[in-house]
């Protein structure tokens, strides 16, 4: 028996009579990749052997290798189903040690099956790390949230493990191994993970929920699929307004539209652009390491310079596509060009200041969204730009937010068709503009498809974003009921100690699970904590370097700012909370710390700003989040006690609970 997901499955007991041979060929048929290795032949026919010998005396239970964990892009050597226990076991043939990578490797398959697929949600997972030539070691068995911390095994001892589990665990005698093996599995990719994914050739059908909740990947795909062939076809230029709940899977919208229209040949070329330098880095930098992860396991050598080149390609940096059109009129490529945080554009000020500044051209007379468009107008036939818009998310001087795109196709492009959602009429969106006015003379398509209304971040709870909203427009009783839908999915805790926060985000993590410590970038009194907003971060060596990296978020050291998270995420994370964002009792009052002392800031468009940092810090953690808001000092006029006191009472007030007790950290 065999499908798609695995390389061979058969019952234990045909497998054990099936000769080594017709096993090996069975799984060779079923490998589709181009170049196999003398190495990878020489480890199946290991594994194959040893199981045998081990699983000699096994009456039932299902053996199958090389199962997908689609979300990841990897294959499990071998997994045992057996009593309703789901045994997964990474083989490292020759290892003469037990390895924390391989240990880290197994724990992270056993938990994308228990977060992702259907069937593992009832059963028993139990990775094991077989190093086939170390020593024996002594297994205890610890359980957390049914998975058992990895154990481990050599080439001599996986049966007498398998059974010890089996004695102390007593589940009943069989499963249903075929609904198992073909049970619906529900990833939601991180974005690096959903970028690696969409580079090696998969689609978003592939790496993402298919359940109600989030179908409206496929649903805005498809329909902004639907608006680009009716453009094509009528020869029309259109724009595509596309938004979403922070963790919607704008994003991924984008990459994925970029990849399936990068057709050069059929004059359908696109570019994905964004202004968000951070989350730019990290992707290029994710996908060059995971080019020359993939070709060395090829046994091809690729050097990262040229890997970075290639990915280069496939997402750009929109100043340097802005730039490449300034002062004269070629024609883009690309007829779509998907623009990603289309809100975060800057307005004329800012462009033509930089543009003075930086490139010594004076006079440049349009705002950035304005000349976006200018550029692709350029093409005589049809041309297609989607705009992913995130609602409140504006957190930096210059940016023009969405009315400035609605201003521009009224100055210059009003035969542009202009595809809308109704979200779009909200204050979060429009800010202080009358929508009316917005779309005033404009041929507007008003399309609920367009908006995703599910995040798929935060998969443990579609509400997240909705609680946080709640919380920044002090909708007190709106987010005492959210927080009641939530805080049994989604562990949200309060403390005033950080060593208690440190220890808390790193007990609820196993395996790779991907842990940090945000800020906001004004919050300057934290430095008394050893929290330094100000310290420079490499963004790509914080979000993708290991457990062993003093220079990853997993130390804990090094705090990203709402600049370095936008676009991104982590499984949890420590939101400190610092004077520049209080609740006074009554509202939000709003801070700016300058010289020695806070000041008041009174320009609305800088409070907006501050208020979407905190929303942005409060909505980037996939899995849970500790909010660390220190004690204060009357003793230290910049830090009094009573700024930080009603901030953490209103946060308790609404049903946080507080990590009372201070852990000792060894």
């Amino acid at each position: 028996m065999h499908n798609l997901r695995t390389y061979y499955s058969s019952p234990i007991s045909y497998f054990l009579r099936q000769p080594t041979a017709e096993i090996l060929g069975v799984i060779h048929s079923n490998d589709n990749s181009a170049e196999t290795t003398i190495q990878q032949n020489n480890a199946w026919e290991t594994e194959v052997k040893i199981l045998k010998d081990q699983l000699c005396d096994f009456d039932e239970g299902q053996l199958i290798f090389e199962y997908t964990i689609p979300r990841m892009g990897k294959r499990i050597d071998v997994v045992f189903l057996y009593r309703n226990i789901v045994f997964l076991l990474e083989f490292k043939c020759g290892d003469t040690e037990y390895r924390a990578s391989t240990f880290d490797q197994v724990y992270d398959y056993a938990l994308d099956l228990r977060n992702f697929q259907k069937e593992s949600h009832s059963k028993l997972l139990v990775p094991i790390m077989v190093s086939t030539r170390a020593p024996d070691k002594t297994n205890v068995i610890k359980e957390k949230e049914r998975i058992i911390e990895p154990l481990s095994c050599n080439s001599g001892n996986i049966g007498h493990v398998i059974r010890m589990v089996c004695s102390q665990y007593n589940k009943e005698p069989i499963f249903n191994y075929v609904a198992w093996e073909n049970s619906e599995y529900l990833p939601t990719p991180t974005i690096v993970e959903a970028a690696q994914a969409l580079y090696r050739g998969h689609n978003v059908h592939d790496i993402t929920r298919s359940d109600a909740g989030a179908e409206n990947l496929t649903v805005t795909t498809d329909e902004i699929n639907r608006i680009i062939e009716y453009s094509k076809i009528n020869h029309r230029k259109s724009i595509c307004f596309v938004t979403g709940v922070p963790g919607a899977g704008k994003t991924l919208i984008g990459l994925n539209l970029a990849i399936q229209r990068s057709d050069a040949q059929r004059g359908e070329h696109a570019v994905f652009l964004s202004g968000n330098f951070p989350l730019v880095t990290v992707l290029q930098e994710a996908l060059a390491r995971d080019k020359v992860e993939q070709e060395k396991q090829r046994g091809n050598r690729v050097s990262k310079a040229d890997a970075q080149r290639s990915t280069a390609a496939f997402i750009q940096i929109i100043h340097k596509y802005r730039d490449s059109f300034v002062g004269n009129d070629h024609i883009p490529p690309e007829r779509i060009a998907i623009f990603d945080e289309a809100q975060r554009a800057w307005t004329h000020r800012m462009i033509a200041q930089f543009m003075q500044t930086k490139k010594g051209f004076v006079g440049f007379k349009y705002s950035e969204p304005e000349f976006l468009i200018s550029t692709m107008d350029r093409h005589q036939d049809w041309a297609v730009i989607v705009c992913l818009v995130g609602g409140g998310q504006e957190i930096n001087t210059g940016e023009a937010g969405l009315p400035e795109w609605f201003d521009s196709l009224r100055r210059s492009f009003r035969d542009w068709d202009v595809y809308v959602t109704p979200q779009l009429n909200d204050a979060e969106y429009r800010r202080e503009c009358e929508w009316i006015d917005m779309i005033s003379d404009l041929n507007i398509f008003e399309i609920e498809k367009l908006h995703l209304a599910t995040s798929v971040r935060s998969f443990r709870t579609p509400d997240l974003a909705a609680f946080i909203k709640a919380i920044l427009d002090v909708d007190t009783e709106r987010a005492k009921e959210l927080y009641q839908r939530i805080k049994n999915k989604y562990p949200i805790r309060l403390t005033r100690d950080l060593n208690t926060a440190k220890q808390w985000v790193r007990e609820q993590c196993q395996g790779t699970t991907r842990y940090g410590m945000v800020a906001s970038s004004g919050a300057l009194r934290l430095k008394p904590e050893g929290i330094f907003v100000k310290n420079e971060v490499s963004v790509a060596n914080w979000f993708l370097n290991g457990k062993d990296d003093v220079r990853s978020s997993y130390y804990l050291e090094d705090v990203v700012s709402e600049f370095d998270i936008q676009g991104l995420e982590l499984d949890y994370s420590i939101v400190a909370w610092d004077a520049d964002f209080r609740f006074d009792g009554t509202e939000w009052t709003y801070y700016n710390f300058v010289g020695n002392r806070w000041q008041n800031v009174s320009s609305e468009e800088r409070r907006l700003y501050l208020k979407n940092a905190y929303r942005v810090l409060l909505t980037r953690a996939r899995q849970g989040m500790v909010i660390f808001i220190p004690h204060g000092s009357n003793t230290d006029k910049s830090r009094q006690c009573s700024w930080y006191d009603t901030t953490f009472n209103y946060l308790k007030k609404i049903g946080l609970n507080e990590i009372v007790n201070p852990i000792k950290i060894s």
